[in-house]
């Protein structure tokens, strides 16, 4: 376990890179300062991506999704490879060998960064329409349309901020050196996200975002022969949280090999990848929010999306269907519920937050009967009880407008967040990346509109560079909060703990 001070200085001092049980090093999340005596690396190179054009034909409708599953088999012990005729190749698979004092080195010159020509594929998507053989995509009946009225609301005072004791590294859960030793067991090196929501009692589903395999290496574009999955699922029953999270087993496509669930194109200015954003289960059926990625922007941090969407799965997450009908359209960039988060709430609703794509927009709330989530017509959205003077109308806050139409529930821009609410204490918890602030922050509210307190910085992004999440593990409480954060350098997903 790494243990750290919440808000200590953003440079602590070098410390030994952390390793896992079997002695394979991981990557350690928090900014250091140098090794005393360590000569300075090279400095990383600076990759130049001049775009050239190309005409890609693409298949409409496209190839149905692969459902090709096998059992998770038991695991053996932590340090024997489950599959070892493929489990070569990998990033720091062998234990790390002890360092061995030397004799003093000499100051070293001063090292330019390489320049490096890295051409990029700009494809221009050309659709072409093929006859597919009957039933192999077909169409899903239509939700009978419903017309929920407008509704009153109001919001709750703002409780304090929450006061953040502590924040803990506890440790690294994917890739090379990690607890799991994804890398091993699932062909997991790269990847992100790891959202979670209770799937069953006492289990526990952790949705990762884009994954890669074999070729990947940290800090470097991954080649095309990484074995890119969209998106990638693991379950857990552990309990005991302070020592780390261990997982049971992922959804397999082939001995040790995590299958991806949604699929996508993986072309872009068409479908560069659809990526999980919240799940949460109603009885047996299994939910997820995503959004189909149309590009990523040549600005850190903003991509364009297609539309945001509902999938759901009725075997117990093994395989997955995207709704037809329950999306979200992104009309000019503007599309509110691009990245949504999506909670269960007792008083029979479930309440969805979202933000356009990107990371510099506003959150807004829409709410929806449990009976009803995929059936567009029935969601209402929070409007702030708006007057519109030309109309000499009030409108009452839950209406069905439309996605355009939500108002803000916070002042500040987010960037991808998550949400939950704690029976114990009555109280909404709202997990978010602040970007103009650059903190994953915490703010709580007694009801979903708001008002929300002011946040509570649990991660800042000088301590650890380049991370973003911040995904609530459902079996926290109101003053011990377990999340996950990934880190883009190292591209894995570490488990935090805040004490408040």
């Amino acid at each position: 376990m790494l243990t750290t001070e919440a808000h200590a200085d953003p440079l602590p001092p070098w410390a030994p890179p952390p390793a896992n049980a079997c002695g394979e090093v991981g990557f350690d999340p928090i900014l250091r300062q140098p090794k005393p005596g360590a000569l300075p690396g090279p400095p990383p190179p600076i990759v130049l991506t001049p775009p050239y054009p190309t005409i890609v034909p693409v298949r409409v409708p496209g190839p149905p999704e692969s459902r090709e599953r096998i059992a998770q088999a038991p695991l053996p012990p932590l340090c024997v490879n489950p599959c070892p005729e493929i489990a070569g190749g990998h990033v720091n698979a062998q234990p790390t060998p002890p360092e061995v004092p030397g004799p003093p080195q000499a100051t070293p010159p001063v090292q330019l960064p390489k320049i490096e020509f890295a051409p990029q594929e700009e494809p221009i998507p050309l659709p072409v329409t093929l006859l597919p053989p009957i039933n192999m995509f077909p169409k899903q009946p239509a939700p009978e349309p419903v017309h929920p009225t407008v509704q009153p609301g109001r919001v709750s005072p703002a409780p304090p901020a929450p006061a953040v004791r502590t924040v803990d590294t506890v440790s690294q859960l994917t890739g090379p050196g990690s607890q799991n030793r994804t890398d091993f067991r699932w062909q997991v090196l790269g990847t992100d996200l790891g959202l979670m929501w209770e799937s069953k009692p006492g289990q526990v589903a952790v949705m990762f975002g884009d994954t890669f395999g074999g070729g990947w290496q940290p800090g470097r574009p991954p080649p095309k022969t990484a074995d890119w999955r969209s998106n990638v699922l693991a379950f857990s029953s552990d309990r005991k949280l302070d020592d780390g999270m261990s997982f049971d087993g992922m959804v397999l496509d082939r001995p040790c090999h995590a299958a991806e669930l949604l699929g996508s194109a993986k072309l872009r200015n068409w479908e560069t990848t659809t990526i999980p954003t919240s799940g949460f289960a109603l009885g047996n059926r299994q939910y997820v929010s995503y959004m189909s990625i149309r590009r990523w922007s040549y600005v850190p941090g903003m991509w364009y999306t297609n539309y945001g969407g509902i999938a759901y799965s009725d075997d117990g997450g093994q395989t997955w269907v995207k709704s037809d009908h329950a999306r979200w359209g992104d009309l000019f960039g503007f599309g509110q519920f691009q990245v949504s988060t999506m909670v269960p709430h007792k008083d029979g609703y479930v309440y969805m937050f979202g933000t356009p794509n990107g990371r510099i927009g506003k959150i807004g709330l829409a709410r929806v009967p449990k009976s009803q989530v995929l059936n567009k017509s029935a969601y209402q959205y929070w409007r702030d009880g708006q007057w519109i003077p030309t109309a000499q109308v009030h409108l009452l806050p839950w209406s069905p407008a439309g996605q355009l139409a939500a108002s803000p529930i916070l002042d500040s821009v987010s960037g991808e967040l998550s949400v939950r609410y704690d029976n114990a204490s009555d109280m909404w918890q709202l997990v978010h990346l602040d970007p103009l602030r650059g903190a994953v922050t915490l703010r709580n509210s007694k009801s979903p509109q708001g008002n929300w307190s002011e946040g509570a910085t649990l991660v800042d992004t000088a301590r650890y560079p380049k991370s973003y999440g911040g995904f609530i593990h459902p079996w926290s409480t109101a003053k011990d909060l377990y999340f996950t954060i990934s880190e883009w350098d190292p591209y894995n997903v570490f488990l935090m703990h805040a004490v408040f």
